[in-house]
């Protein structure tokens, strides 16, 4: 019999039984937890741009400052502020919204939670093609839906077929997600590729679709981004497409996103936000409507910069015995197999049975913390955010390389 708890004891909420603090979070912890005990860890776990915040984007919020826009402002982004994206839609991606269409908040993450929140049952259902940021699943899960993974091979780009995903879909399906360019595969839909898919969800009208596109201006080799309600306008009505600042103009830290859909969804979602963060930040704000009408020409720029760090690293993994390495089309992440490795010994005496067993290696006897495909949907695969120095991805790669010839 099971001893009774105390009273004051911490009693969790069921709804956390499931999930637990982001596993890359968790592993960028770990690595920079050996950094601080004096190792030489080079952490390329979390997707953050190593680049500045564009300088005319920090005069605009000091002189927002300066004005005295530091108070609360409307709950879902100043009308400036709606404006800038109203004009970003029309002009990068064909898309007219009207501004109770638009929303904003606290990072692109939140405008996710709160389309979840605002329109998720207990056991509705929310397709995830995989490889998937972990985040997706665990507020699927927070929400009360079912997260239904489909995995997506690499013979195919990483990219949900047709087929796949009219199987997947059942009278409960709610949402369907689609990342493009995506974390953490990099893989990227072209119009032709993203029609047929889009034709399935069209066909039931139950289902509704997340375009997340923030990695939208991280797109390479002269490839052309397509964004779903641009491609087929008849599920605009069905369709929330999220983007916001952080990866095309190193704002991580700004905490804005935003998004765009149907007045309903967005009005459901402000209701959500009300009791959770209010407005966002209203310096971030206005610093946000610098980055989307200002010059763009940085953003062509470091785009330029993470390609030329996508093909060392694409290079330098398939150079490494028993790993293997697609080019990806955007984003700032290789997805590399590591099923040659596995069933190898380390020097150490440690069997690699998993993606995960690997990149524990990877840390601890080489210093170098990468994520395991396992947490992001599937496996054995591991990600690397190349979105760090140069220096840094040479030295990483070398000590990879090194990490596969000692295996026995």
């Amino acid at each position: 019999m099971n001893a009774p708890i105390p009273a004051t004891a911490f009693r969790a909420a069921d709804r956390l039984g499931a999930i637990g603090v982001s596993e890359i979070v968790r592993l960028t912890q770990e690595a920079n937890q050996l950094k601080r005990q004096g190792q030489p860890v080079i952490v390329l776990g979390l997707g953050e741009p190593d680049f500045d915040t564009p300088a005319h984007i920090l005069e605009a919020a000091q002189q927002a400052m300066a004005r005295g826009e530091t108070h609360y402002t409307v709950l879902d982004g100043t009308a400036e502020l709606k404006a800038a994206i109203q004009h970003k839609f029309k002009h990068d991606n064909g898309l007219d919204f009207q501004l109770n269409e638009i929303t904003a908040g606290a990072g692109a993450k939140q405008i996710l939670y709160n389309a979840l929140m605002a329109s998720v049952n207990p056991g509705d259902e929310v397709i995830l093609p995989a490889p998937y940021w972990t985040s997706y699943a665990d507020m699927v899960l927070i929400a009360g839906g079912v997260p239904v993974v489909v995995p997506c091979t690499e013979a195919n780009g990483f990219r949900i077929t047709p087929e796949q995903l009219e199987a997947a879909i059942t009278p409960r399906t709610r949402w369907v997600f689609i990342n493009s360019p995506s974390n953490p595969s990099g893989a990227a839909y072209s119009a032709e590729q993203l029609l047929p898919v889009l034709d399935v969800v069209e066909r039931h009208p139950q289902v509704w679709l997340l375009a997340d596109d923030i990695y939208e201006h991280i797109l390479y080799d002269g490839r052309a981004f397509a964004t779903p309600a641009a491609v087929l306008p008849s599920l605009r009505d069905r369709t929330l497409t999220v983007n916001g600042v952080s990866k095309a103009y190193a704002m991580t830290g700004w905490r804005l996103g935003y998004g765009a859909g149907p007045k309903a969804l967005i009005a459901a979602m402000a209701v959500v936000q009300s009791q959770a963060t209010s407005c966002p930040s209203s310096i971030s704000q206005a610093a946000a409507v610098a980055a989307l009408t200002g010059p763009q020409d940085v953003v062509r720029e470091r785009c330029q910069a993470f390609q030329d760090r996508r093909d060392l690293v694409v290079a330098s993994l398939n150079a490494s015995p028993g790993l293997r390495c697609r080019v990806p089309e955007g984003a700032f992440y290789t997805f590399a197999s590591c099923e040659g490795v596995l069933g190898r010994t380390t020097p150490g005496g440690m069997l690699l049975r998993t993606d995960a067993d690997f990149c524990a290696y990877l840390l601890r006897e080489h210093h170098v913390a990468v994520v395991p495909g396992g947490v992001l949907g599937l496996a054995p695969y591991f990600r690397i955010s190349y979105a760090a120095s140069t220096a840094d991805l040479q030295e990483a790669c070398a000590r990879i390389q090194r990490a596969c010839q000692a295996l026995f």
